[in-house]
């Protein structure tokens, strides 16, 4: 799709400015006062505030310990304040910001990296190295980020910065040559793609900022082209891995480092050589791509999730409505702009990406504000990665089919995920803060990666396995008036020690009624089915009460047992209570059938 386009590119690709110039004062004064308040107040709070050290001991922490969210914490507390500065710089115009805004430039033009530790390999997959070689960079995720802010505030604030010292703005030109152009145009680093090896969002995120990058900055046309083309396999590598349907197999958070980032690429080519992508933004594979996140929205900041997605997620902001009216999407674009609506804060104040922030103040005013679309009542069925959803004015109802191979997979074939007047009923955890053991092989000994912390049975402890051979076959799918059903054999994604020869599960939304679960076990070994909520459980004979949120109604089990989960990482608890719980179902037949009223 893309590389056709490469001979086509015109001798001369344009500037990209990533928004309105620092003189542009028309342009910046026109973001709402109640906004500019907010950009001034953080940025005085940033000029109070010292600088964080970052050691080398910091950087070896990760290869020492596997912890990375100490370092993560110090190197995007100094972006972040470099981003806080910068705004409110541009906003306020009078230049007292300046001088702080020199000094994050040469802190972070001073690091040894700009890969973070969890990042510092150069092979897919390959030993992390305890500190960064800035002889030979590493251009991961996060280099890429830096370099992309660096780039946009020399692109928006470069005449300020000169009135200062021209060594500004060329110490970050040398910086980036050194540690992205160079080894992005003279190396080759798993993420850009080869042949049929599987991309995820990476190349998608770290291309677009690449893209920003070399457009925003003064390049010669050479490396601009050169950089293109390289661009472009890129983003045709990434597409691959998608289904024409256009589901991201790592969840509704990747959606926006993956699908999202390929807009943000686009965005850059569409203006470096206008005309020549019209024909890609029309496809309905991107369009699909784009309208992902609308049907994966339950109510307010929860999502259906799956992999190492949470279920709670932040709003939208101008990216989504953007993306929809790129691809002619109306109902994302509605959706975007009622959903941005409900955030807190109107300027990104969390986010590390300076050209997102920019985007939010000067084109989030103009965007509508609407009622919350009724994109949530529709069913769909993404074959791609095998996930079906279903709605009625009560349940919102999701079964996640697939294999066991897909992107940041948790063995979570045949999930049930459940939703109760907007409420969680039957939740998918997500994943802890990441550690070295979150992408090792180690990686399914963490209990939120296992098959037995997930809505799915278990057989004598014999739990799913990881890999594309462990999967959902025999998939049936049905939508109507009165019912939405989905009837899969998971069988397949447990390993021979289960001695399974079928567990056929058969999930129905009787609309305005209730949800059905039907599980037919046809085995050697006693299957017990875990059951995770997060409200307090109280059991009855035969039933389940998740006390005023609903009932469940149980035929076909033996004693059932609780387990009470403390919670106590950081990242569970941004979307969980102190507290979830496991409820473990024995089968005492060949099938079990539940009703949630």
């Amino acid at each position: 799709m893309f590389s056709e386009i490469s001979g086509a590119l015109p001798d001369v690709l344009s500037d990209f400015t990533p928004g309105a110039i620092y003189s542009d004062r028309e342009r910046w004064n026109g973001v709402p006062q109640a906004v500019r308040h907010v950009v001034v107040r953080d940025a005085e709070a940033t000029l109070a505030r010292a600088w964080p050290l970052i050691t080398a001991a910091d950087y070896r922490e990760y290869t020492a310990t596997g912890n990375r969210s100490r370092f993560e914490t110090l190197y995007f507390t100094r972006r972040r304040m470099l981003n806080d500065l910068v705004l409110g710089e541009l906003v306020e115009g009078n230049g007292r910001f300046l001088p702080g805004i020199v000094d994050g430039i040469f802190l972070i033009a001073e690091e040894s990296g700009w890969q973070l530790p969890a990042h510092n390999a150069y092979g897919r997959g390959g030993p992390r190295l305890p500190l960064p070689d800035s002889s030979q960079p590493v251009v991961d995720l996060f280099a890429a980020e830096t370099a992309a802010l660096l780039a946009t505030i020399v692109a928006l604030l470069g005449a300020a910065l000169d009135s200062i010292s021209p060594e500004i703005a060329a110490r970050v030109k040398r910086e980036i040559e050194a540690r992205i152009l160079t080894p992005y145009l003279g190396r080759h680093f798993w993420w850009m793609g080869d042949g049929d090896e599987r991309m995820n969002n990476w190349t998608a995120w770290i291309t677009q900022n690449v893209l920003l990058t070399t457009f925003s900055l003064r390049t010669d046309q050479p490396t601009r082209r050169a950089v293109a083309e390289k661009a472009l396999g890129s983003l045709d590598a990434f597409l691959k891995d998608y289904a024409e349907d256009g589901a991201c197999e790592e969840g509704v958070l990747y959606y926006r480092h993956a699908a999202l980032c390929l807009h943000g690429a686009l965005t850059v080519l569409d203006r470096v050589a206008p005309g020549l992508f019209a024909k890609i933004w029309r496809q309905q594979k991107i369009r699909n791509m784009a309208e992902y996140i609308a049907h994966m929205h339950v109510a307010g900041r929860h999502y259906f999730n799956f992999a190492d997605s949470s279920a709670v997620v932040e709003p939208c902001s101008a990216r989504e409505y953007l993306f929809g009216k790129a691809v002619g999407s109306e109902m994302l674009a509605a959706f975007a702009a009622a959903d941005r609506a409900e955030a807190e804060s109107p300027h990104l104040p969390g986010e590390w990406n300076l050209w997102y922030r920019v985007q939010e103040l000067l084109t989030g005013p103009a965007i509508p504000k609407t009622e919350p679309n009724p994109v949530s009542g529709r069913d769909i069925f993404y074959p791609g990665i095998g996930l079906f959803v279903a709605r009625d004015g009560q349940f919102s109802l999701a079964v996640k089919g697939g294999n066991n191979g897909e992107g940041h997979n948790h063995n979570d074939v045949g999930s049930v995920t459940l939703y109760k007047n907007g409420r969680p009923f039957l939740i998918d955890i997500g994943v802890e803060t990441y550690t070295a053991k979150t992408f090792s092989p180690r990686r399914y000994e963490i209990w939120t990666m296992q098959s037995a912390y997930h809505n799915l049975p278990t057989f004598s402890g014999v739990m799913q396995s990881a890999g594309e051979a462990f999967g959902a076959r025999d998939v049936e799918v049905e939508f109507g008036e009165a019912r939405a059903r989905i009837s899969l054999e998971i069988s397949g994604a447990y390993p021979e020690e289960a001695q399974l020869r079928s567990y056929r599960r058969t999930v129905s939304l009787l609309r305005g009624r209730h949800v059905e679960i039907v599980d037919t076990h046809d085995g050697d070994r006693p299957a017990v089915l875990s059951l995770m909520a997060c409200v307090t459980p109280v059991i009855t004979e035969n039933r389940i009460d998740l006390a005023e949120l609903g009932s469940i109604l149980v035929d076909g089990a033996g004693e059932i047992e609780i387990d009470e989960i403390e919670v106590n990482d950081a990242r569970l608890r941004s979307a969980w209570p102190e507290k979830l719980y496991r409820l473990r179902l024995p089968l005492a037949g060949k099938c079990l059938r539940l009703q949630i009223n």
